[in-house]
């Protein structure tokens, strides 16, 4: 753990506010003056913020919080046909379980991490997950077809404050080294989640019905935010800024015009008025909220981080990797059982290579990262991706299923190695002040690209069945998503490497102890002393 995470703990925030009503330091206060569990909080971190393991004790708890909120996501894909017999509504209509969590990650993500910058970290994200704990258990006593989305989309808006909200407490904790092999357990658990619902989905709904799926979830949830309160750090508040409320709404409004005529599109229309408003708009909202940005005092995204290649061109890479990625992971299911003629369970058990090997390849690339560095281990990952694809695009009758296995494991194996040198890579771009902006972003993009490599993959598909042919469609399909997925390697290659600490110390030796170094904004940047051993623990 650095020198700069230690005085960060030190100073202000909840930890403060506690000592502050006992009247003095940890140890003195009464249990009359201080509520018993602030008090034990209190004495927790007090025991533990100095151990070299508090980092990763904070990186456990925030990701066992963030799965609780997420892995329902693939349990729900295979519910939606039992929640349509048991409330009487269609199901293309309850598809929006699964879509509407989809758009609330998207629009609120860049509120929620400003939020988090300014009133504190762990308060937005135990108050995001106290919500969608809350929401979960009101799912599950659903009625009829309304109350369910809504229960579910207000439970997702609250519940995206949790992403951001960590990502920002794991880069503060980590030094800048280490933040790719903590994001590399972030991709662990984001891809871990869906072959947890994958494996369970299925039996629980056939067993105990699908209100289950939440009334298992709420107390996950519950113990979750317990251990949240006792072992998340308390740390500094922004102070009080005013909020940018209209800026909010802009890029919220737009958002969410955006992905509902994505979604909408191949229902609908491409030519129904609610698509083209929808994207005709997509133009102009972005225009007011960049001219918001640029007048307010105290910007939602301080417009000069877009020009600072490493938070640009990663959010690019991470945005089309996942487009073609998620396009693919949501036609391939199709692509099994249309043209290998397939069943439920052999696509369910082929399929679960992808995020699997995305599970396990997310923490062994965050460690090869601190030694090849983010833009290697990027591009390797980008141009896995693109492979996948371009393989996938061969897949015909008689493909043999240990090249099909292969094909889904590159994809996995790719965002594995993408996305936390990519996330890193951003984290290592903004001020610390502005982390939870910065992770904010990164979610909002990924969430607008997954959309959109869904539907847009699936459209071409659609559109060239008449012309190509079953097996041709797909492939068509699956080249589309190859060419978007290139562009990733594109932007990876750009990309500057954080540099190691061993470097950084040998440097500083050479130089009497101090040089300016580029910063991965391009920027110059006096280092500090070298490293201690507390922080080289942490992951340097």
């Amino acid at each position: 753990m650095s020198d700069e995470s230690d005085e960060h703990r030190s100073e202000g925030g909840d930890r403060d506010d506690y000592t502050s009503l006992a009247g003095g330091a940890p140890g003195v206060a009464s249990v009359g003056v201080v509520p018993w569990p602030l008090l034990w909080r209190q004495r927790l971190e007090a025991r533990y913020a100095s151990s070299d393991r508090y980092p990763w004790v904070v990186l456990a708890t925030a990701l066992f919080g963030l799965f609780t909120v997420g892995f329902t996501i693939t349990i729900l894909a295979v519910a939606v046909p039992a929640m349509s017999r048991d409330l009487g509504a269609t199901e293309a209509t309850l598809t929006w379980v699964i879509t509407g969590p989809m758009l609330a990650f998207a629009i609120f993500g860049p509120t929620a991490g400003k939020l988090g910058d300014t009133y504190g970290h762990r308060r937005v994200y135990l108050i995001g997950l106290s919500g969608a704990a809350l929401f979960a258990g009101a799912t599950a006593l659903s009625w009829n077809a309304e109350s369910l989305l809504a229960f579910r989309i207000l439970g997702a808006t609250l519940g995206a404050a949790c992403g951001p909200a960590s990502m920002a407490m794991i880069n503060k904790l980590f030094s800048r080294q280490a933040r790719v092999q903590a994001m590399g357990y972030w991709s662990l658990v984001m891809a871990g989640g869906p072959v947890l619902g994958v494996v369970v989905g299925g039996p629980v709904v056939e067993l105990f019905g699908w209100r289950w799926i939440f009334i298992g979830q709420f107390p996950v949830m519950l113990v979750g935010l317990v251990v949240a309160f006792f072992m998340l750090p308390g740390g500094t508040r922004g102070g009080r800024q005013p909020f940018d409320i209209i800026g909010s709404a802009l890029l919220g409004g737009t958002v969410a015009f955006a992905v509902l005529a994505l979604n909408r599109g191949p229902l609908i229309g491409w030519s129904h008025p609610l698509v083209v408003g929808g994207f005709g708009w997509a133009p102009v909202g972005i225009a007011l909220f960049l001219w918001r940005q640029k007048t307010f005092s105290h910007p939602l995204i301080p417009l000069e981080y877009l020009r600072r290649r490493n938070f640009a061109l990663p959010i690019g890479a991470l945005m089309v990797t996942n487009f073609a990625y998620m396009g693919g992971f949501i036609m391939t299911p199709l692509l099994l059982q249309d043209v290998l003629g397939y069943g439920e369970t052999r696509t369910g058990l082929l399929s679960i290579a992808r995020p699997l090997l995305f599970a396990i390849a997310g923490p062994i690339a965050g460690y090869l990262a601190v030694r090849v560095g983010e833009r290697k281990s990027a591009l390797f990952g980008a141009m896995c991706v693109v492979a996948s694809m371009v393989a996938l695009a061969q897949v015909a009758p008689g493909t043999p299923d240990p090249f099909v296995v292969a094909a889904l494991g590159l994809s996995g194996v790719g965002m594995g190695a993408v996305s936390p040198a990519m996330a890193a890579s951003i984290a290592n771009a903004v001020d610390e002040r502005d982390l939870g902006v910065a992770g904010a972003a990164q979610q909002m993009m990924t969430q607008v690209s997954v959309v959109a490599g869904i539907q847009i993959l699936q459209t071409v598909q659609a559109s060239r069945l008449e012309e190509s042919g079953l097996v041709g469609s797909y492939s068509d399909a699956y080249l589309v998503g190859a060419g978007v997925a290139l562009l990733g390697v594109l932007m990876a290659a750009f990309v500057r490497s954080t540099r190691s600490e061993a470097a950084i110390s040998e440097r500083l030796a050479n130089s009497g102890g101090t040089a300016a170094v580029p910063a991965t904004s391009g920027e110059p940047a006096a280092v500090p002393a070298p490293a201690t051993a507390s922080s080289r623990a942490s992951g340097g």
